[in-house]
């Protein structure tokens, strides 16, 4: 019927569903500082691994522990130096355009600026699709670097 209004039933919110929420926001706001946690480890990684190759060389090979400068080897070491690279941006802060105002912007928005749920998830996805590449282009290096020795 016209003009009539529906009543809708409300109850509190308990005590659980107030917990899942926090967590659910605290969840968004730590997804960044694990994508710096991930980097940290990569970059152990990405800076430990070639010197673990010469180790690997010179305790293979002995005193005449030399490898001919291949295209193979121009490429291993020029894959770890992009993912280092890479895995060093992901790290650097970024300056972020965010109205504090505002929870969640518009998607098409984005360039006025963000929202506040907005930069957490935009920060972190900045940053993984970083470290996706980087991390790549490191196993290419690994793989790269294994060619040499065959």
């Amino acid at each position: 019927m016209a003009g009539r209004s529906q009543v809708m039933e409300t109850r509190p919110v308990r005590e659980e569903e107030n917990l899942l929420r926090k967590k659910y926001y605290e969840s968004i706001a730590a997804q960044s500082d694990l994508m710096d946690k991930l980097a940290e480890h990569l970059l152990t990684l990405e800076l430990g691994i070639p010197g673990l190759f010469a180790t690997v060389l010179k305790l293979t090979r002995g005193d005449a522990a030399t490898l001919p400068i291949t295209n193979s080897l121009n490429i291993a070491f020029g894959f770890w130096l992009a993912a280092l690279a890479l895995t060093l941006w992901a790290l650097t802060p970024r300056k972020w355009k965010v109205d504090v105002g505002m929870m969640k912007q518009d998607p098409a928005k984005f360039d006025e600026g963000l929202g506040i749920e907005d930069f957490f998830n935009q920060s972190a996805l900045h940053k993984r699709r970083l470290l996706i590449a980087s991390s790549i282009l490191f196993f290419a290096g690994i793989a790269s670097a294994a060619l040499t020795l065959g």
